[in-house]
């Protein structure tokens, strides 16, 4: 789990304008090949990506701890707007990598992400947004399930259009310029092409 100064500062960062452009964008992009590699970054510049999966719903198990993203996009998008912009695609498998050993020490199974759920219900005039860690995700037919810890918010039992919006991964493990995932690395998405997709310039 990143830590709580970590967690305020990305939240306050991306809360909203996530929720308004990003949601854009990922609708927009579903069944799009990958996008782009702005250009090359210095290993010594960060880049923080950050992941959004949409569903048509979610399901809450509170005894169980788990949230079920229901017939859940079968894209996941990852964007970064700094030091450069960078947004594409993986595929569920590419993404589910990012939760083994294969995708470096700094995995998302060795540091659980933060992720903030913006949920539609009906009746109600604005989405519920909800923060928690997840963890131990799981394929089940259309669908995908986490284990979650909350930390700030109410979960609905159910709810209409999801959107879950993944904390940041850097540079030297899981997505970014480094060796794995997404960046000018020899897995992901990057300078190389690999799994998720062609090169996009």
């Amino acid at each position: 789990m990143r830590n709580s100064e970590q967690l305020t500062k990305s939240l306050k960062r991306f809360r909203y304008t996530l929720f308004l452009g990003v949601a854009a964008m990922a609708i927009n992009s579903w069944g799009m090949p990958n996008i782009s590699v702005a250009q090359t970054t210095p290993a010594q510049e960060k880049v923080q990506l950050m992941f959004v999966q949409t569903a048509e719903d979610l399901k809450v198990d509170p005894v169980a701890k788990t949230i079920r993203l229901v017939n859940v996009n079968k894209q996941t998008l990852y964007f970064s707007d700094r030091p450069n912009r960078i947004a594409g695609n993986l595929t569920m498998a590419a993404y589910m990598d990012e939760w083994t050993a294969r995708a470096g020490k700094d995995n998302f199974a060795n540091d659980p992400p933060n992720a903030t759920l913006s949920v539609y219900e009906p009746g109600r005039q604005d989405n519920t947004i909800i923060v928690v860690e997840i963890s131990n995700p799981v394929i089940d037919g259309k669908d995908l399930i986490y284990s979650y810890k909350l930390i700030e918010g109410t979960l609905p039992k159910t709810g209409g259009a999801t959107s879950l919006f993944i904390d940041w991964i850097g540079v030297g493990g899981g997505v970014g310029p480094g060796f794995y995932g997404v960046g000018a690395g020899t897995r992901g998405v990057g300078l190389y092409g690999g799994y998720g997709g062609p090169l996009r310039y």
